[in-house]
């Protein structure tokens, strides 16, 4: 029996894509997952959504108004290809931007690469879209999970004697590209040093066996690889277990509204994790001019959004690459002077990344961002510390 993913994919290519229509409104299309396991990343979207209504109240760009329509896929793989159609098909967006989740865009990266569609900026920082050749309409926006890894690898090396590694990664794209990132590092020196690698699927109801089983093996070193609602649970299981290892939280998951106040900020004092963003809670950033703007953003259109949760930071400062892109369309939006701009970004500045973080990219380059900086939760905010750092280009 042919299940109806298989039927979505395989017709895709029999359907004429329409070309987006020309007209004052430019259609921007986008997947979030409003419901679900990752739905705590929903106010990325809503965020987002919001920039473009403050883009529209000052006039559009390039003598157009944004419609950027959003769908619910509730980090369901099927349901993306579903919404992705109806954006395309029946909507007729120009492209997609920000779509969120590794398996949602590795669930239609071929369809959209196959229709010559721009799938920009897409939130998943999977190794695979640095691959222009297999995906030359794809690009993400933050930097590779697999170089955070290899940064967290030699890091451990660095600074801790006789280090014993558990892993915990969600079992698709985006948590293999951590345990691939440790093994770019550690080579041969893998089964000496991992005591245990172990994944959970995002249908689980919690991580706790899995916690426990990495507990066993003896690991003093943990690295978590986990969207937001398994992450929480892990700080609470370790600190529940009285286990101490050093621990490593992926940076997709260290929002302070929606990962540290939930799993108990005082439950992951010591915790590490890289970033390249400003983090909204740390007060160096208080009087920072473009943090003031952000915030005064968030007063005017998400009146009741959280101020503590970086996903937001994270959505102002996306839609602000994008509207740079757009804006260098020079009002020429076809699909592939919009991929054009997106391929020609140089030493581009953002106001919500770190000082001396820039965007670059070029036909032969789809990684925006490239460096990150350590930090450490200290019960309250992260505190970076040490200089940028680059991973290998992978």
């Amino acid at each position: 029996m042919i299940n109806r993913r298989t039927i979505l994919a395989t017709t895709a290519a029999a359907i004429l894509i329409p070309k987006a229509k020309a007209a004052s409104t430019l259609k921007i299309g986008n997947t979030m997952p409003y419901s679900g396991p990752a739905s705590s990343y929903s106010v990325i979207g809503r965020t987002e959504s919001a920039f473009f209504n403050m883009v529209n109240e000052n006039g559009g760009v390039g003598g157009r108004t944004i419609e950027f329509i959003s769908y619910d896929d509730s980090y369901s793989p099927p349901k993306t290809v579903e919404q992705i159609r109806r954006l395309v098909e029946q909507d007729q967006v120009a492209f997609t931007f920000q779509t969120l989740g590794t398996p949602c865009n590795s669930a239609i990266a071929e369809y959209m690469n196959r229709n010559k569609i721009p799938q920009l900026f897409v939130g998943s920082g999977a190794s695979k879209w640095s691959d222009y050749k297999k995906y030359p309409w794809t690009m993400g926006w933050q930097p590779s999970y697999r170089t955070e890894a290899q940064i967290y690898a030699k890091y451990m090396l660095a600074n801790h004697k006789d280090p014993k590694l558990g892993i915990l990664y969600q079992n698709d794209d985006f948590g293999k590209d951590y345990p691939a990132g440790v093994r770019d590092i550690l080579g041969d020196k893998w089964d000496s040093i991992v005591t245990k690698s172990v994944s959970y699927e995002t249908t689980d109801a919690t991580i706790d066996s899995q916690m426990a089983e990495l507990q066993g093996s003896g690991a003093n070193v943990l690295l978590v690889a986990a969207i937001p609602k398994f992450a929480a649970q892990s700080i609470r299981k370790v600190y529940d277990l009285q286990w101490k290892p050093r621990f490593f939280m992926t940076n997709v998951a260290i929002s302070v509204g929606t990962v540290m106040q939930p799993a108990g900020p005082e439950k992951a004092i010591g915790m590490l994790s890289t970033n390249y963003l400003k983090d909204p809670t740390d007060p160096s950033w208080t009087d920072d001019p473009e943090m003031k703007k952000w915030r005064a953003f968030m007063a005017k259109y998400i009146p009741e959004g959280d101020t503590t949760d970086a996903a937001t930071v994270f959505a102002y400062g996306i839609s602000t690459t994008m509207l740079g892109v757009l804006r260098q369309c020079n009002g020429d939006f076809s699909r592939t002077n919009v991929m054009r701009q997106a391929e020609n970004l140089h030493d581009m500045e953002n106001p919500i990344l770190l000082p001396g973080i820039k965007i670059n990219t070029s036909p032969t380059e789809h990684r925006p961002i490239k460096a990150m900086q350590f930090q450490k939760w200290d019960g309250k905010t992260w505190v970076r510390f040490g200089d940028l750092i680059e991973g290998a280009s992978v």
